[in-house]
């Protein structure tokens, strides 16, 4: 056979395997990520849908649907991390997961974490509208609480799967009223039986929109992870002298503000270390009243830094 025979052979086989290959349905993604958004939609087109609040319920109620609609096994673990299962020929093989949250921040947006659930889902759904059955299980997964925007920290529920907090840890974290993980996982229906542990995984993988302007500043459409960011959390409190305001000397009244200010100075300088960032998220005044000068200031502030210049990779332009 000579060369052009085999070229020929190469480039048929190439094609049959390009044209059965499947596709998921973008419409249908689409149009679920627009119908998970209508639970708790805000004026401004985002989503406010804090963990466990009645919302939550909904919108895990609406995927749990969606799940069983295509035959899915579902296990809800000791955290309330829902696991969707397609069986693969070989049971006793780890799955392949992939997954991400549905709770959001505040006035967070349609997409970050629901893109990652759904996106998953839409994987089992393409196998199933192909009667296709992989080798191993296939698992699609929302994870409980990963925002951390109504009890902190970030990430409790695959936190206590992964090993990094017991499972007493999570559930014993509190809102702003004092409710509980577990009570509001009792609440919702959502306090499962399955152990919320670390159990043998084939491979793990999320989708994520990129939370930032630089995609769209570039005119890129996707950005390729090479690597992960350190992340730590400090707890600063300032203490200054509690008193009555319109009596008190403007150079007492202003110590503990300029207290503030010598920190914000401070993260200035960290900011100037590569790839280095500081943000203040919480402020809390003690008595937080319009009358007294505050004794005391604590701040929540998340400092992260990559060990390079580039912690993704920018991919190409769709044409």
């Amino acid at each position: 056979m000579g060369r052009k025979e085999i070229s020929n052979v190469s480039n048929q086989n190439l094609s049959i395997k390009k044209n059965s290959m499947m596709e998921i349905n973008g419409n249908r993604l689409w149009e679920s990520l627009m119908e998970m958004a209508e639970i708790g939609a805000t004026e401004k087109g985002g989503c406010r849908r804090l963990a466990l609040t009645d919302l939550d319920r909904q919108g895990r109620d609406l995927f749990v649907s969606w799940c069983r609609e295509i035959g899915c096994g579902l296990e809800i673990d000791e955290m309330g991390n829902i696991f969707a299962r397609k069986e693969g020929r070989n049971p006793n093989l780890p799955p392949v997961q992939a997954g991400s949250h549905l709770d959001t921040q505040p006035s967070g947006g349609k997409f970050d974490g629901v893109y990652g659930v759904l996106g998953a889902l839409e994987v089992l759904r393409t196998l199933n509208d192909h009667d296709h059955v992989t080798e191993a299980p296939m698992e699609a997964i929302c994870w409980t609480n990963e925002e951390g925007a109504r009890f902190p920290p970030a990430m409790i529920g695959s936190g206590v799967w992964a090993g990094i907090f017991d499972l007493d840890y999570g559930h014993s974290r509190v809102d702003p009223e004092g409710k509980t993980i577990r009570d509001e996982l009792e609440r919702i229906g959502y306090l499962g039986t399955r152990s919320c542990s670390l159990s043998p995984v084939k491979a793990y993988y999320e989708l994520h929109i990129e939370q930032g302007p630089v995609l769209e500043a570039q005119t890129k459409s996707v950005g390729i992870v090479t690597g992960g960011q350190g992340c730590n959390w400090y707890h600063m409190r300032l203490h200054g002298m509690d008193s009555h305001a319109g009596t008190t000397p403007c150079p007492i009244v202003g110590m503990l503000f300029r207290g503030c200010a010598d920190h914000a100075r401070l993260r200035e300088a960290v900011l100037q270390q590569e790839n280095a960032l500081v943000t203040v998220g919480t402020i809390e005044l003690q008595h937080n009243s319009i009358n007294t000068i505050p004794g005391e200031v604590f701040l929540h502030h998340r400092y992260e830094a990559s060990g390079s210049s580039s912690p993704f990779r920018i991919g190409s332009k769709t044409p």
